[in-house]
């Protein structure tokens, strides 16, 4: 008898849960980034942005953008104008998540190089005061973790100057902050320089004419990575009680 009353339970909730969902406004999440967020147009090659798969756990309710692009940093992506096409197409209580860093601490680049301490947080204000002006919910995450590692196996932490900044800017202007930098490096940390293998881009020679001896990519991820990714970023929103993880299917949170 309590068998038959815990499945019914179960079921009821279930049926209770799709009917919510289905019931959900329609809303719209813009990404805004570089490399590691974006959508690729060549699908014959395995690396994937996390923004590119991010849809696929994604309710019909919720609208995804990708206004990512490889190379960009925060300084680029307004220089370029990108920043103001994604500012035109945004409407009153659409989310903007922005997540950069990679390419904002390429001191040898000029027209990318972004100083964590001063630029890069005044481009982050920048695009939060934006974003809000336009009626919209802005939201920052840190970057993810690249897979270096030190000669004994130890991860190295590269974007941890951006990633504070990151958090700092959040809580100063106090928007949500999604710390994907730490939940990456977590990741990394606990699966091991070999294991974490898989959820990079690792082209074996003789595959891609394009590679012809090969390429090993320890920033980029491929269809694996990106999935996994995608999904700690839900979760996060889960954890953090945000309104936006009721637009995700509860199988992947």
């Amino acid at each position: 008898m309590r068998q038959k009353l815990a499945i019914a339970l179960s079921l009821l909730i279930g049926i209770v849960g799709a009917k919510a969902e289905t019931q959900l406004p329609s809303i719209s999440l813009h990404l805004v980034g570089d490399s590691t967020m974006s959508d690729k147009t060549n699908l014959a090659y395995p690396e994937r942005g996390w923004g590119q798969v991010l849809p696929e756990f994604g309710l019909p309710q919720l609208s995804i953008k990708n206004h990512a692009a490889n190379g960009r940093s925060t300084k680029r992506f307004v220089d370029e104008g990108r920043w103001s096409s994604v500012l035109s197409s945004l409407s009153a209580n659409d989310y903007v998540l922005i997540q950069f860093g990679h390419n904002d601490q390429k001191r040898e680049d000029p027209a990318r190089f972004a100083s964590a301490d001063i630029d890069y947080v005044n481009y982050l204000r920048q695009f939060i005061d934006d974003v809000e002006s336009k009626g919209a919910t802005a939201i920052i995450a840190s970057s993810i973790c690249r897979r270096h590692y030190t000669d004994t196996g130890v991860l190295k932490r590269t974007l941890t100057d951006y990633a504070l900044a990151a958090r700092r800017v959040a809580s100063e202007k106090g928007v949500l902050f999604v710390p994907m930098n730490r939940r990456t490096c977590e990741f990394l940390t606990e699966t091991g320089e070999a294991e974490s293998q898989q959820y990079f881009i690792q082209v074996p020679p003789d595959l891609y004419g394009r590679y012809p001896q090969g390429k090993i990519d320890n920033t980029h991820l491929n269809v694996v990575g990106a999935a996994k990714v995608a999904q700690f970023f839900v979760r996060e929103l889960k954890t953090l009680d945000h309104p936006l993880s009721d637009y995700f299917y509860r199988d992947t949170l």
